[in-house]
């Protein structure tokens, strides 16, 4: 009985050691975010108070504004999430707060900083499935938080920050984002924007879908003509098709510079005539739906098919048969492409593929999720090895797969980062109890949850789906598949394409007859693009033109 007694005290003495100890080194350190009753974005959010995530960004320099300087290897950011805060009311950002470089804002070096706060808008959607869930609502920005109209930010401060000693530091966010401005159409680019029924009826408020669509050359005047169609996947912009641009925005300014000379051959008498379209579907959870139908996205793949590609080919003269649809698009766009060919073999007449997304998830980037046990680290006997997640052109490594995940994280949990990696989960994972995302890994620890690794399996990995059904698809497929991407990939999204070429090549009755191709020290994206692509567009649609078609109608 003493002996039970006196283990129970000492028990209680070591509780209350560990207490003091927490207690004496708890930071005192906190910033409380709010916001006036004249920035409440009501019309915005649907609510009468603010649901959303409240954000906390520091920097040691001035130089842009704090929200445009977080990023992967950007300053430091702090995220809470706020349920119905009232003006007036402060969303508190403490050393619980998860934050990405810095976990914790106990970590801040004592210093002089410049400080900035933000607050992240979240809308109810009360789903079709009967699930009801909290995300941002895309304001045709394309999903970025820190440009998102309506969001709402404070003026940047210089403060001075010692965690062990300073208390509360506020943060007023009176600063409305204003309004898209859409840029007007031209007699080359027109831009189409509608209600979607099909993801209105799911997602429970309206929803939109929308296109950029490029014109060739003296189009009006050849009222009779009907043109192939280029269909570039991608990222949400509103800005013209492969970056055409009809003013010369100088030498150093390289991206707009290719833009003006692509508007240069587009105008020329060596390029073939057709029309040139990417499409907006931005979703609650990324700036483009990957084009597919999915649980947690939405029917996205069933509105673009049934929905936006119509539109597109009623209002504008497109030829409306599969050997003049042409695919294009990397990264994002290069799975889009991809998937958007073989899921429907015999609507579309090519893709032209480049740097896509994991197209096989035995190679997830540089991770195996069938296989392997944790995502952020290589385990062997007697050592685990943290994993790159980008790397530069020399191999040399940029980001940990962990630290891609943990800036996400820090941005919103349950996938509502609106980043790359959140997308993933999006659509590829079943729906979870809640109604978000089902993890494809803990994204604190890494561990894979196999279950739910064979649900992407079965639904979204593009090199099974081809390898299960080519007896079915391949016939549909044969000469469409072009695929290109540097051996020197960012993202190591060469790695999936590897595995995809070995089972092309084995393809019989029938052989694929497409082309992968590699570019030696090639980063993400390498491949043809502009002049180069339309060329080949060109050869592909007239080699492959149907009896009594008249390809040289659209080669005035």
């Amino acid at each position: 009985m003493k002996k039970n007694v006196v283990l129970s005290l000492m028990i209680f003495f070591f509780v209350l050691i560990f207490i003091s100890y927490a207690e004496a080194n708890k930071t005192s350190l906190k910033f409380e975010i709010f916001y006036p009753s004249d920035a409440h974005p009501e019309k915005t959010t649907g609510n009468e108070f603010i649901t959303g995530r409240a954000y906390v960004i520091i920097s040691r320099n001035n130089e842009k504004e704090l929200r445009f300087q977080t990023g992967y290897a950007g300053v430091p950011i702090w995220g809470e999430n706020i349920f119905s805060l009232k003006p007036g009311e402060a969303a508190v950002i403490d050393e619980e707060s998860f934050g990405y470089p810095l976990r914790s804002i106990k970590e801040i070096p004592p210093g002089e900083y410049f400080v900035q706060g933000f607050i992240n808008l979240y809308s109810e959607f009360k789903r079709s499935d009967g699930h009801t869930i909290w995300a941002h609502n895309d304001q045709w920005e394309g999903q970025q938080w820190n440009r998102s109209p309506g969001n709402i930010y404070s003026d940047v401060i210089k403060v001075s920050i010692d965690p062990a000693k300073t208390k509360a530091i506020r943060l007023n966010c009176n600063h409305v984002i204003p309004p898209v401005e859409i840029p007007s159409d031209s007699e080359w680019v027109k831009r189409i924007k509608f209600e979607s029924k099909i993801l209105t009826d799911f997602w429970g408020r309206p929803m939109y879908l929308g296109a950029t669509i490029l014109l060739p050359k003296d189009y009006d005047k050849h009222s009779d003509v009907y043109y192939p169609v280029n269909y570039v996947q991608g990222h949400f912009s509103l800005a013209a098709p492969h970056g055409f641009r009809t003013d010369d925005p100088g030498e150093k300014n390289r991206r707009g510079r290719r833009g003006y000379e692509f508007y240069k051959f587009w105008n020329s008498d060596k390029c073939p005539r057709m029309i040139a379209v990417t499409f907006q579907h931005p979703c609650p959870y990324y700036d483009d739906s990957y084009a597919v139908n999915s649980q947690n996205v939405g029917p996205y793949g069933d509105a673009i098919m049934n929905e936006l590609i119509p539109y597109i080919e009623e209002h504008f003269r497109v030829i409306r048969k599969p050997y003049a649809r042409m695919l294009s698009g990397g990264s994002t766009g290069g799975w889009e492409s991809f998937a958007l060919q073989i899921f429907h073999p015999d609507f579309f007449g090519g893709t032209w593929t480049l740097c896509p997304d994991s197209v096989g998830f035995n190679w997830y980037e540089p991770v195996n999720i069938y296989e392997e046990k944790n995502a952020y680290y290589k385990e062997y006997e007697w050592i685990k090895v943290e994993r790159p997640g980008r790397r530069d052109i020399n191999g040399q490594v940029l980001t940990s797969r962990k630290d891609l995940f943990y800036y996400e994280l820090a941005l919103g949990d349950k996938n509502r980062s609106c980043g790359n990696f959140g997308a993933f989960e999006a659509v590829y994972s079943p729906i979870a109890e809640d109604g978000y995302p089902k993890p494809l890994w803990n994204w604190l620890t890494g561990e894979i949850d196999h279950s739910v690794a064979e649900y992407w399996k079965e639904n979204y990995d593009l090199f099974y789906h081809l390898e299960k059904n080519w007896s079915l698809i391949g016939p549909e497929l044969v000469g469409k598949l072009h695929i290109y991407v540097g051996d020197m990939d960012t993202w190591y999204l060469n790695n999936s394409v590897v595995t995809l070429e070995k089972f092309l090549e084995s393809t019989k009755d029938p052989y694929y007859a497409g082309v992968v191709k590699y570019g030696w020290r090639g980063t993400h994206c390498w491949g043809p693009r502009g002049a180069e692509l339309i060329k080949l567009f060109e050869e592909h649609i007239t080699k492959n033109a149907p009896r009594g078609e008249n390809p040289s109608k659209w080669k005035y």
